[in-house]
């Protein structure tokens, strides 16, 4: 995984000036030949929502089972904060995790299970200028959900984007469903959480 930030030298030639490099943004993906590396490290990204589609409400088989863990990248979730806007380069990494348990002490619902899948969706204009919005869409789970691939090709267009278009609220994005990116839109350094007293979805 390639990652390029800000860089700083000083010269080491006596009177010389300190020199600044302003690197270009960095990037959590590779992709090879057309085809994304799995992407490691995600877990450590910022994490943005589980929605929850269990199976036993969708005919005993979700199209994207059961519980979705999703994170951000830093830097894309750095710009979203400051412009409402996703940059080019975002990556955001939903984890596919099954339903255990439906009871726990706290009460009857629906608990975490085990990891069954990943996918991932990228906004590149350098390698997706024909895609709606410059999002590609991967999957890196096996059809029984028992491993994960090393490498995964893009889904087709009308796959994904076309359903990304006509509900998502953002850019593509399923937003309405992730109150961190909701209230995080814009919003700045409020964007962290615990700077406001009223609850919802502003702030």
């Amino acid at each position: 995984m390639l990652r390029i930030s800000r860089l700083t030298a000083i010269a080491a030639a006596m009177g010389a000036s300190l020199i600044t490099f302003d690197a270009v943004a960095e990037t959590y993906f590779e992709i090879t030949d057309g085809e994304l590396t799995r992407p490691t490290g995600f877990r450590e990204w910022v994490f943005v929502g589980t929605p929850l589609t269990p199976n036993d409400m969708n005919n005993g088989k979700a199209p994207f089972p059961e519980f979705h863990a999703v994170y951000i990248d830093p830097e894309s979730w750095d710009h979203w904060k400051e412009t409402g806007e996703f940059r080019d380069g975002a990556i955001m990494i939903k984890e596919l995790i099954s339903v255990g348990s439906k009871q726990a002490a706290s009460g009857n619902g629906y608990f975490m299970g085990e990891y069954i899948g990943l996918e991932a969706t990228i906004k590149s204009s350098e390698h997706f200028p024909d895609e709606p919005g410059n999002w590609a869409y991967y999957s890196f789970s096996t059809p029984d959900h028992s491993s994960l691939k090393e490498t995964a090709a893009p889904f087709p267009t009308a796959a994904c984007n076309a359903c990304h278009a006509a509900a998502a609220a953002d850019d593509f994005v399923f937003t309405q469903y992730y109150p961190v990116l909701t209230a995080g839109k814009g919003a700045g350094d409020d964007a962290g959480g615990g700077t406001q007293s009223q609850l919802g979805n502003d702030g």
